[in-house]
């Protein structure tokens, strides 16, 4: 039984450092937790990954199982907003974030695979915040991104870059919220050589 890899085959978990990109990204399923604070103290952020990751194996699991179709788990993925977007850029106060931390799903996952792989993490050491995991749509269409590489804490001067420069010069403003792809497993890795996929949702500026 050969194993997909979805980084490898879809195009919009394709970036270059330094070079922004704009592309179409598909609609694509999630598993999803919110919540909100600075990610490195909020317990709610801690919560939502262990919540996340007993589901998204037990789906792979059962995918294998069930439709003997095997798969990569998917790195996890972060969406990000405030209500004053400018904490992202200038002043960085983390504590007024919030977040929906995210697990791409592969096309063939159902609703009802998703309930079921559920029960299962519920039945035996459920984790907190279980019952707030969902199983979602996300449409995010078209898009700007870059590979930024190093701490998070530099990727302001990215962001400004973005915001700022390249979405006006290309006749584009945002419109979804900041998005996250960590294809480096940051509990792991040290911060100067994270590799983490920085997305904007945007539309075209009709004149």
């Amino acid at each position: 039984m050969s194993k997909v890899d979805l980084k490898k085959t879809l195009d919009s978990y394709k970036a270059r450092h330094q070079e922004f990109r704009i592309l179409e990204v598909p609609k694509t399923q999630y598993l999803m937790v919110d919540g909100h604070g600075d990610p490195n103290t909020s317990q709610e952020f801690k919560d939502a990954i262990t919540a996340l990751y007993p589901v998204a194996y037990k789906l792979k699991f059962a995918s294998k199982q069930e439709l003997g179709k095997d798969y990569t788990v998917m790195p996890l993925e972060g969406l990000w907003w405030a209500k004053d977007m400018s904490t992202f850029t200038t002043a960085r106060d983390k504590s007024q974030w919030d977040f929906t931390l995210m697990i791409l799903q592969p096309d063939w996952i159902t609703k009802e695979m998703f309930e079921a792989a559920k029960q299962k993490v519920a039945a035996k050491n459920a984790p907190a915040n279980l019952d707030k995991v969902r199983f979602e749509t996300l449409d995010e269409g078209l898009c700007v991104q870059t590979l930024h590489i190093g701490s998070f804490d530099d990727e302001s001067p990215v962001l400004d870059k973005l915001h700022h420069e390249f979405i006006p010069a290309h006749n584009l403003a945002m419109t979804g919220k900041h998005h996250e792809i960590y294809l480096s497993d940051f509990r792991k890795v040290e911060p100067s050589k994270l590799k983490t996929i920085l997305r904007q949702p945007v539309k075209k500026i009709t004149k």
